[in-house]
């Protein structure tokens, strides 16, 4: 599967919430897209991630 542009080996039937546990983030801090369509942070335990995808995960950086 494709992370913010780089390749990542993760198993089949990963959720969101799995791969955003294996990358150190925190949840409430991030947007997930998965193929270009925004995904709920209700939906990330349930929304199973495949080798095919292509997510990309923002992160809010507050400053002044």
């Amino acid at each position: 599967m494709i992370v913010n542009g780089k390749e990542i080996d993760f198993p089949d039937a990963i959720s969101i919430s799995e791969l955003l546990r294996g990358l150190n983030l925190n949840c409430d801090k991030i947007v997930v897209e998965v193929n270009m369509e925004f995904i709920s942070r209700e939906q990330y335990s349930s929304v199973l991630l495949n080798q095919e995808d292509v997510v990309e995960i923002i992160s809010f950086v507050g400053g002044g």
